[in-house]
């Protein structure tokens, strides 16, 4: 261990000595490449993806006369520069801004943050050891500290919530990912009754997910593992284990960095992690660690860089500015993966999507809409010859049909559904082929459907989830939606005319397939998705303008669409199948996997009124 508490303790008593001397002067840093503060812009608080920046001790950067304030100035501009591209809500100082706590230094480091308070960038810092009297708690009274950095510097950010009465423990809220999130900046010797008020700031924002920020909470042996010191050991039995909300804890004072994780009392992850680079080259030179949360991956994707040595022109770099520069190492590099949503379902759990009326489904447009919520009970086979009504009122209902001897099993009810489902139901398929089982779905004789050419547009839509073993098990080109009739049937000659008139497929690695017979083509077009995981369930569409098709999956566009003008669909005036694939009119296989809700529209639809937004 390259630093252990009892030696910690021996530095941070030296420190406390020779204070007073004159500052030095500031020095401006070169700023990042490109920059331009006045260009910056605004974040997005809805957006998946953000990053919470920290900023460890920067305390030999204001050392009496020999610091260097270039440093912390780059990492600031750096922050500003990067504010909208990366998507940096919030910065965090986790303490000992300075060495020895004196009037002057504190005044230097706050005219440096004096960056931030310009542009009104969302910050908060905390006392360390160094930038105060580090026998006292927060009890201690004034101090140049508080002259600097107490709470009325921060009042003016939109983010401020709050402090205690001594003024050394403060509590911000920023809103991030389409939520608001709670981050606790507590002092170096937090009382007891400051531990009191922390609790009492959670109670008051029960459903927030909490980022307590400190100077001392736990060290790192050489491997990167954390513990907690002695102190944080009180802080987690004090205020970190029964309060579930605070899922992440950020520490500077020790060195070196690392990480650990630690169950709460209800169970739950809580990250711990310690970051310092003090003994670093230039007194680390202000590194940054940037957390770039991704709600959308359930991941926190961690880096650490120096803004001051990548402003700098790399061919004048010295050899250790060159070390220096990112640490790529696993303790200052790394992804921790967490399941957001059931980490924060103790105090924040996230209401599911509630069902939706067959009417609020029935947009301007829509020539069929099924769905299988009908009172059945889960498992229950769906009696042969069945119909299942088509609810937009235009005819087009389904029947069930078995294939050969198949069980009437092959095609169930079931509660499955996907999150953003209008109806809360499916139907289970056990369709397979050599020799063709299962069950499937066709329109009925008549049906205004098997005639629809749709040459202005069409958006067809459905709810899938493939089972876990369906790779394992052959189920290639199995169909979601297919049209009776080939190629040939229609008058088509290019290509194979054997091929059914529209299909929408999952091919031998189960990517998706839309498969058709424009109007204005002799040959098939083809739109290619990508492979779909099993065991998952997702929302595809397939949109025509009535000049080109898209296919789009959870409402993201793909890649292989055709620019060929694809008008329409061919028809031969005969039933489409759901949950069956044909070629050459011949009935090859049943689908395997559930089925949602399905909605076929006369015109393209955006994406913002596909049946899962």
């Amino acid at each position: 261990m390259r630093q252990n508490p009892s030696r910690r303790l021996f530095i941070q008593g030296a420190g406390l000595m020779g204070a007073g001397a004159a500052a030095t002067a500031l020095i401006q840093a070169p700023a990042a490449a490109g920059s331009d503060p006045a260009a910056t812009g605004r974040t997005d608080p809805d957006q998946p993806r953000f990053t919470l920046a920290v900023i460890p001790d920067t305390q030999y950067l204001f050392d009496a006369d020999r610091g260097d304030p270039a440093p912390l100035r780059a990492s600031l501009r750096y922050l500003l520069d990067n504010r909208a591209a990366q998507n940096i809500v919030f910065a965090a100082h986790l303490g000992d801004i300075v060495e020895n706590a004196a009037a002057a230094e504190l005044a230097q480091a706050g005219e440096v943050f004096g960056l931030l308070d310009q542009r009104r960038f969302p910050y908060s810092v905390l006392a360390g050891n160094h930038d105060i009297n580090a026998s006292t708690t927060d009890q201690r009274g004034p101090s140049p500290y508080l002259d600097v950095f107490g709470p009325k510097r921060f009042r003016p950010l939109p983010t401020f919530g709050g402090a205690t009465a001594d003024g050394y423990n403060t509590y911000h809220v920023f809103r991030a990912a389409g939520r608001e999130w709670l981050l606790l900046a507590m002092d170096w010797r937090p009382s007891d009754a400051s531990l009191a008020w922390a609790r009492s700031v959670l109670a008051a924002h029960p459903h927030m997910p909490a980022i307590l920020t400190t100077h001392d909470l736990a060290f790192a042996d050489d491997s990167g593992t954390a513990q907690l010191s002695g102190h944080g050991q009180r802080l987690w039995d004090n205020l970190v284990n029964g309060s579930d909300q605070i899922f992440l804890t950020l520490n500077g004072h020790y060195w070196p960095a690392g990480r650990t994780v630690l169950r709460n009392a209800a169970g739950r992850d809580v990250h711990v992690h310690i970051t310092n680079y003090q003994d670093r080259y230039y007194g680390g030179g202000a590194m940054i660690r940037l957390y770039h949360f991704d709600l959308a991956r359930d991941t926190i994707d961690v880096e650490t860089v120096s803004p001051w040595i990548l402003g700098q022109d790399p061919s004048r770099r010295n050899s250790l500015e060159q070390q220096e520069v990112e640490l790529t190492d696993p303790a200052n590099r790394f992804s921790i993966g967490i399941d957001f949503d059931a980490r924060f379902a103790g105090f924040a759990p996230k209401p599911p999507r509630g069902p939706r009326t067959p009417a609020s489904m029935l947009i301007k447009g829509t020539v069929a809409y099924w769905r299988f919520d009908q009172a059945r009970a889960d498992g229950e086979a769906v009696p042969e010859g069945f119909r299942i009504d088509d609810l937009s009122g235009n005819g087009n209902h389904l029947t069930r049909v078995t294939l050969g001897d198949s069980s009437a099993n092959a095609l169930r009810w079931a509660t499955e559904h996907h999150a953003d489902q209008p109806s809360h139901a499916s139907l289970r398929f056990d369709g397979g082929k050599r020799p063709a089982r299962g069950a499937y779905l066709r329109t009925v004789d008549g049906a205004p459907l098997n005639k629809a050419t749709m040459a202005r547009g069409y958006t067809i839509e459905a709810f899938v989830k493939l089972p876990d073993d369906v790779r394992q098990t052959n189920h290639a080109w199995m169909s979601v939606l297919s049209r009776m009739g080939t190629g040939h049937d229609a008058g088509k000659t290019g290509g194979d005319p054997a091929e059914p008139l529209a299909t929408l497929s999952l091919s031998d690695g189960m990517a998706l397939q839309w498969a058709a017979f424009p109007l204005n083509q002799d040959a098939i077009s083809t739109n290619w998705g990508h492979e779909m995981r099993a065991g998952q369930w997702f929302h595809v569409a397939v949109v025509n303008d009535g000049h080109t098709t898209t296919m789009y999956v959870d409402g993201a566009e793909l890649l292989r669409n055709p620019s060929t003008p694809a008008k329409g669909l061919a028809a031969s005036n005969e039933p489409w199948y759901v949950g069956a694939y044909h070629y050459d009119r011949i009935i090859e296989q049943g689908f395997y996997g559930w089925i949602g809700d399905l909605r076929i529209v006369d015109r393209a639809l955006p994406v913002s009124q596909f049946m899962q937004a």
